[in-house]
């Protein structure tokens, strides 16, 4: 067998029906492999699922030893006759007719029973584990889904910059670098590039990493995340809720129409995005604060809601909600403040359901040049890193809003994952930035 030639079939189709009682080509690794005295089973897996292929002795020793050979994420071509058999994997068995190592490599490091930390230390490796591939497909669907309902909606994609010199939530949460003779930043959001393309195309997206240099060790926290920044020409802080609350039903009901079985082999029930409908509950930050402190909590008005108190808020929740006009004292500058309730801007945090926390982070933008000057101040920063924002106040500024999405905080949610660190190929986490 040639591995370059197309004369090989994926494993999903002969687990579709479509090839039973023919003989068949497919390529791959050794998912699980297992031998009694007379014969040899060997899962195979490639990107679009697994089956059981049974060698033999009897029908041939030497493709019998082959089969009994080989070790974990050994590489691949089997040739066989597709059979149902309801005591194998997905129903279908190949019994082998050849057999030929692309790689048979070397015994693979990982078992059971394997610390998380070691699995991180391979991450390389462990990327091939079912759970993460199934994972790492569901991200792939909620990104395509994403950009398609923008696209939907007239929006553009553009690209931000990841070398900056302006800091978008912060100096405190920068990592900063040596840019030739110049100080400079990893970008915290594209957000403020984006406002600048909405003179241009009014209805705007930028889409890539994001870097927070946060002392966080939580469950939902990354140094290094992709960020989907939408922003919007002539849209209020309704609109702009309203917006964020038609992608997500969109993203979940789609999900639960067109991914429900790879959304229940990752172990979400479809059902539960199915019941992701408008419209979202809205609560005020200081409705939200009141409620904690009913609840028992220990927060007072004024401080930003943790994971605690997102928790509190939502684990009995089917449904995201809407924490909306937070303390203008904890907000990033660029939010305009509320004029119908002064010392609160027009900001909106969406909060997934069942305790998994903020998903979405949404304001309208302050578009007139003296509040922008005036807030910039107060909040410590130096006006001249910010000279090239002021100036889109001073030549056609129009009200404008937008929002952040963290897509691994999204998939967490969807996927309904322990950790964040598994929405993500290789996480950078405060510890940890190897592999």
């Amino acid at each position: 067998m040639d591995v370059y030639k197309d004369q090989f079939v994926e494993i999903k189709d002969i687990l579709d029906g479509k090839y039973e009682q023919k003989i068949v080509k497919i390529r791959g690794w050794v998912y699980r492999a297992r031998a009694s005295q007379t014969v040899a089973f060997v899962v195979l897996r490639d990107s679009t699922g697994i089956i059981q292929c049974a060698a033999k002795k009897e029908n041939s020793s030497e493709l019998y030893q082959k089969a009994k050979d080989v070790y974990l994420e050994s590489s691949l071509m089997i040739e066989g006759i597709v059979k149902k058999d309801e005591r194998a994997p997905g129903g279908w068995e190949l019994e082998v007719k050849e057999i030929e190592y692309i790689s048979k490599g070397e015994p693979f490091l990982i078992s059971k029973d394997k610390s998380t930390e070691f699995l991180l230390d391979i991450r390389h490796l462990w990327l091939r584990s079912q759970k993460l591939t199934k994972v790492f497909k569901l991200r792939h669907f909620i990104v395509k889904y994403l950009r398609e309902f923008l696209e939907k909606e007239g929006f553009f994609e553009l690209p931000p910059p990841i070398i900056t010199q302006s800091a978008c939530e912060g100096g405190a949460t920068v990592f900063e670098l040596k840019y030739f003779d110049q100080k400079a930043y990893l970008s915290q959001s594209g957000q403020l590039y984006a406002e600048s393309y909405i003179y241009a195309l009014e209805k705007v997206y930028v889409f890539g990493p994001s870097f927070r240099a946060e002392p966080s060790r939580t469950v939902r926290h990354l140094t290094e995340y992709w960020h989907l920044e939408p922003e919007m020409a002539y849209y209020n802080q309704e609109m702009n809720m309203q917006l964020q609350e038609k992608m997500i039903v969109d993203l979940c009901q789609r999900l639960a129409k067109e991914q429900d079985e790879l959304l229940e082999q990752i172990g979400q029930e479809p059902k539960k995005l199915k019941k992701i409908t408008s419209p979202f509950e809205r609560i005020s930050y200081k409705k939200a604060i009141e409620k904690c402190q009913e609840l028992g909590l220990k927060i007072e008005y004024g401080q930003d809601l943790g994971a605690d108190e997102e928790y509190a808020l939502t684990k009995d929740k089917e449904k995201p909600i809407f924490i909306h006009n937070h303390p203008k004292e904890f907000k990033a500058f660029y939010m305009r403040e509320d004029p119908a309730n002064p010392g609160t801007v027009l900001s909106d945090d969406m909060l997934a359901p069942a305790g998994h926390g903020e998903i979405i982070g949404g304001s309208e933008r302050i578009w007139d040049e003296k509040e922008l000057v005036r807030r910039i101040k107060e909040q410590g920063l130096k006006e001249e890193d910010y000279r090239w924002y002021i100036d889109l106040r001073k030549y056609g500024s129009v009200p404008h809003s937008g929002f952040g999405v963290g897509i691994e905080r999204l998939v967490k949610w969807i996927a309904n994952l322990e950790h964040i660190r598994d929405a993500i190929p290789y996480p950078r986490v405060i510890n940890r930035v190897y592999p």
